[in-house]
């Protein structure tokens, strides 16, 4: 394996002109405080567009870091280190945001917070610095193209949640070193690391079954997206297993995001106390969370009247009350895997790609119950 310099992780997706001599005495660069006063934003606004975060729109984004660009802004972790016999390796993650469930300001949900730390921790351990971008799937290729054309990575990790397989084949194109997250085509020639979510629901399943529980209901995302679709295939199994089957009338729909009490379930909770199932599973932690509070407005208490299970077991499955049963994604072995696959095709020319399916885990709390007679 090639040494390298272990860089700190860099989210901003500002490149400074190359041909700027970053010791040069003339050459006046401008400052946060410059940029700010010359596109009549604020400093934060500076620092949320220069960093690729959320929260400022795609103009004032863009109207910022041409003003960066032009001044010959260099931001301080990406100045670049003289180099001593080694070389820099620079990996590229790339969400793909649209209206369903990543959206602009997805990085600030819990799971996907998570899943970044533990992509900027494998990357600084194995001395990559990590970019880090969110492009509209509708602009996939045009700006991933761009990214790659002012600052070639050495290799991406594309977020693809409900990506097609056209859009996948057309990003190999731009960087054959890929490794796509969150959807699976068995039949693409590229990479893949997903969450075993089949498993992962049959896990919820067979929890509440052995718990007793024999009409569970299933809270759906209004979205659909591949770990859904996998999710409820997985329930349905486990179900028709043992002899059991999923009624039309027990199944909900909630938005995939929301964590607060919808009044359309809340209307229907209380239309249907006193025929709910006695148990619930949702696709994900945000709609068990947003399940729980509309119960508890319906006037239903959890786990007394009603169980419930989630899936993901992010940070807040332990702030909600009742703690919440959920399924556990290894996030940390999928960033793993993600990181060491790319280094195997960038340091060995390893071409075999692979499909990977990291196995998930059952975390009991106390949002579950065994049935009471």
């Amino acid at each position: 394996m090639s040494s390298r310099f272990s860089f700190s992780i860099m989210f901003s997706e500002l490149i400074p002109n190359e041909k700027i001599s970053y010791s040069s005495k003339e050459c006046i660069l401008l400052k946060i405080e410059d940029i700010a006063k010359l596109a009549n934003v604020s400093k934060s606004a500076v620092s949320l567009a220069l960093n690729g975060k959320p929260g400022i729109s795609p103009e004032t984004r863009l109207k910022i870091i041409n003003i960066a660009k032009e001044g010959g802004y260099i931001p301080r972790t990406q100045s670049r280190p003289e180099k001593t016999g080694g070389t820099s390796q620079i990996l590229r993650f790339v969400a793909c945001t649209n209206s369903g469930i990543v959206s602009e300001h997805y990085a600030q949900q819990p799971f996907f917070m998570e899943l970044i730390r533990c992509f900027e921790e494998q990357c600084r351990t194995n001395g990559y610095s990590l970019l880090f971008s969110s492009v509209p799937s509708d602009q996939l290729e045009q700006q991933i193209d761009q990214l790659e054309t002012e600052n070639e990575s050495n290799g991406i990790i594309l977020l693809g949640t409900n990506l097609s397989r056209e859009q996948i084949r057309l990003i190999t194109n731009i960087q054959p070193n890929l490794v796509v997250l969150d959807t699976c085509f068995e039949t693409e020639q590229t990479n893949f690391i997903v969450m075993n979510n089949r498993m992962g629901a049959y896990q919820a399943a067979q929890h509440l079954l052995e718990l007793g529980h024999r009409r569970i209901g299933y809270v759906q995302s209004s979205y659909r997206m591949y770990n859904f679709d996998r999710r409820k295939q997985g329930f349905l199994a486990c179900l028709e297993e043992n002899g059991e089957s999923l009624k039309d009338s027990d199944v909900f729909a909630s938005p995939p995001t929301a964590i607060t009490a919808q009044p359309s379930l809340v209307s229907l909770f209380l239309e249907r106390k006193g025929s709910m199932p006695t148990a619930l599973f949702c696709e994900c932690d945000y709609i068990a969370i947003s399940v729980i509070k509309s119960l508890a407005e319906a006037g239903l208490r959890v786990p007394d009247d009603i169980s419930v299970v989630g899936f993901d077991n992010i940070h807040e499955s332990v702030v909600i009350t009742p703690e919440l049963t959920t399924i556990h994604v290894e996030k940390e072995t999928i960033a793993e895997m993600a990181v060491k696959k790319l280094m195997s095709m960038i340091d060995n020319g390893d071409r075999v790609n692979i499909k990977a399916f990291v196995d998930t885990r059952l975390v009991v709390r106390k949002s579950s119950r065994a049935l009471q007679d």
